[in-house]
């Protein structure tokens, strides 16, 4: 296994990493920025959204989407231009969009935070591909790493202070989530607060955890699998990437004080033995 440095962009809270069409994307929320590291050619890319932006993904027609502190948005990344599609919480300025990802039918799920940590004011919504916008699961503080089982059956989801991955059955035909349950606790593996989350191909799920320095990896009953330790505190997201989806992506957050050289800096790690699997677009 070998941890490196990707790319010499550091930004200020790195999240919402995603593989597409041969790059990684990735959000600086707090620079307002989407980027593009393509580690063939080292380029890197980014557009400043006019915002803070929770994640970005991938849509099937071309272009991107957006979440951030406006609701959701298009964005295009010939022009940069941003085009508004939705916001679920307009009165709601103690909150904005954080993580998300599509589903393998092209539903967009994204997720509020409560940046006072008012608990329960927040929640997951649903950006159906006709543009209108549902409430998939209520009553959330500050929403963060979603994925889908190979099956597409099964939602894993982390509500970050339940300390714990939910997990929900999957209804591809509605987009519903149903049956409610706790799949594991982090709380006895990582003193620190589960963040994004991928999942490989076996089905084990990969957690950053914020403050912790480190991305654990779970099998969907809790085991502890494997553990990576990076050098800064502020582990923010992963996502599976390269030519085979063999490398591991890691995005970073700078801290408010006693800043790690790392901090801020997109990682990859390499050789870890597992694929991940390919992420999904939006279908609207």
């Amino acid at each position: 296994m070998e941890l490196i440095i990707a790319g010499n962009y550091r930004a200020q809270w790195g999240e919402g990493p995603i593989w597409w069409d041969g790059a990684l994307y990735y959000v600086d929320i707090e620079g307002h920025r989407v980027l593009r590291f393509d580690p063939e050619s080292g380029e890197e890319k980014s557009w400043e959204v006019g915002q803070r932006v929770g994640t970005v993904v991938p849509r099937n027609a071309g272009g991107l989407v957006i979440a951030g502190d406006d609701g959701f948005a298009f964005l295009d990344e010939e022009t940069g231009e941003v085009t508004a599609i939705a916001d679920p919480e307009p009165e709601k300025a103690d909150n904005r969009f954080n993580d998300g990802k599509c589903s393998p039918d092209g539903r967009f799920f994204a997720g509020t935070i409560s940046t006072v940590k008012k608990t329960g004011d927040a929640a997951l919504y649903r950006l159906e591909k006709d543009g209108s916008v549902k409430v998939a699961f209520a009553g959330v503080t500050n929403s963060n790493g979603i994925a889908w089982s190979a099956d597409g059956k099964t939602v894993y989801y982390i509500d970050t202070p339940r300390l714990a991955v939910l997990a929900f059955d999957y209804d591809s035909a509605s987009g519903e989530l149903s049956n409610e349950r706790v799949a594991f606790s982090t709380a006895e593996a990582v003193s620190a607060s589960p963040d994004g989350m991928a999942i490989d191909a076996e089905g084990n799920l990969w957690i950053a955890f914020c403050h912790g320095s480190c991305v654990v990896c779970f099998d969907p009953e809790g085991k502890e699998i494997r553990r990576v330790d990076l050098p800064c505190r502020e582990v923010t997201a992963v996502a599976f990437g390269g030519e085979n989806l063999e490398d591991l992506y890691v995005t970073t957050g700078v801290p408010k004080d006693d800043v790690e050289e790392g901090a801020g800096r997109l990682f990859v790690v390499t050789g870890l033995g597992v694929k991940g699997v390919p992420a999904f677009g939006f279908g609207g």
